[in-house]
């Protein structure tokens, strides 16, 4: 596995070169690409793309090769873990079956998520193993790209609004002459609150597919909606206008750099770098400092260089490791807006000032009499969450594009 990882991470290098190869030719001759070349570099960033999608699947397989080394190893060490699993295996798929009912099926103690999970039984439904919630939670995070940038999760049992308070501004000395009376400088504080709003969706699989045991009926029904809640979520996290749905981090970022006029919204190596120190210095060095946008506005990005002839974005070239533009991380979102005149097409900050409520975890229910007719059986997933910028100071700023 490691070399081909070594020879995967070569041809990676090797992409990048010619792509670069491509942006360096027609800089030195101070000409745009030809049509013939804008489609070998758009063809080449596929190719990136491509790479980067093995990649992070040989990481995650590797991940899950050391995850069941490390539990057949507990399962050895502990005979008795091995009966216990194969009766909560066996009982689980009796449960997806419907041959139980009025039965609970436990998480084994010790999971991780388990004081998250706390759904309810009604029609039939069940709460769902803690192994579902860890399912879910890893779709969820890789359709969202706000959740990939690191925010800040608050986790809680219930959906109460949650108020936090925060300071707006600091207090101010100055120069005073002696004896002369000091001026007043108190700090400002401000409050913001979470909530818990609702999403959910409803999956519903046949008698057939339940009977037959081959299946991977837990990772299909995990993967299927944990998707759908991500995305659902996610476009509120990136844009929600705060009215009945979360507020986005691009609707309270606060405005960094404005594009020029004449190039349809589209920035320039000096606009981000602009954007990058817009940003004050503590926000700028904290871990979760990073670059936000789009699949095609990344793509744009890519082609930039600084005043030396540097290009702005670094490859990666570890797995796992995300690229650099200006040696922070980038992450993507769909949500973003794409360059466009007045849009705020790039973010830039840190982004653990977001904060995402979680509300009760995750429930996920099923009942066999909401389709009886149709011989279909029903699952439902539900998640409460709210979003917001809590710092609202400067903590993530955003480009906009020329307004003309």
């Amino acid at each position: 596995m490691s070399e081909f990882i070594k020879r995967l991470q070569e041809r990676r290098a090797s992409v990048w070169e010619q792509a670069k190869g491509l942006l360096d030719t027609a800089e030195s001759e101070k000409r745009d690409l030809t049509a013939e070349e804008e489609q070998t570099y758009q063809r080449l960033n596929a190719d990136l793309d491509q790479i980067d999608e093995r990649a992070k699947g040989l990481a995650e397989a590797e991940q899950r090769a050391k995850d069941a080394e490390a539990s057949f190893a507990a399962l050895m060490a502990k005979p008795e873990d091995v009966r216990q699993g194969t009766r909560e295996d066996s009982e689980l798929r009796r449960w997806a079956r419907g041959e139980t009912r009025g039965v609970t099926i436990d998480a084994p103690q010790g999971t991780a998520f388990r004081d998250l999970t706390k759904g309810t039984t009604t029609a039939g439904g069940h709460t769902v193993p803690t192994t579902f919630y860890g399912q879910l939670m890893a779709h969820l995070v890789e359709v969202s790209g706000i959740m990939m940038a690191g925010p800040t999760v608050l986790n809680t049992a219930s959906g109460e609004s949650i108020d936090i308070p925060v300071t707006t501004a600091h207090s101010s000395a100055a120069l005073t002459a002696e004896a002369a009376p000091l001026t007043e400088s108190d700090p400002a504080f401000g409050k913001r609150t979470l909530g818990a709003y609702k999403y959910g969706v409803l999956l519903q699989a046949s008698s057939e597919l339940l009977s037959d045991t081959g299946v991977d009926l837990e990772g299909y029904l995990a993967m299927q909606a944990g998707r759908a809640l991500g995305n659902a979520f996610g476009v509120h996290a990136i844009t929600g206008d705060g009215s009945s749905k979360p507020t986005g981090v691009i609707t309270s970022a606060s405005a960094g750099v404005t594009g020029g006029t004449g190039v349809v919204g589209a920035f320039t190596a000096d606009n981000l770098i602009d954007l990058y120190y817009s940003v004050i210095a503590p926000y700028r060095n904290s871990t979760s400092c990073g670059w936000l946008m789009r699949d095609a506005t990344l793509g744009a990005a890519r082609k930039l260089k600084d005043g030396q002839g540097q290009y702005l974005w670094q490859p990666s070239i570890q797995l796992g490791v995300p690229d650099m533009l200006l040696g922070k991380p980038v992450h993507t979102d769909p949500n973003v807006a794409a360059t466009a005149l007045s849009a705020k097409s790039v973010a830039f900050g840190d982004f653990s000032q977001y904060f995402v409520r979680m509300a009760g975890g995750v429930r996920f229910e099923r009942s066999d009499d909401y389709a009886f007719n149709s011989d279909l059986t029903t699952f439902r997933a539900i998640i409460r969450a709210d979003g917001l910028l809590v710092d609202q100071t400067g903590a993530v700023k955003v480009f906009a594009g020329g307004a003309s």
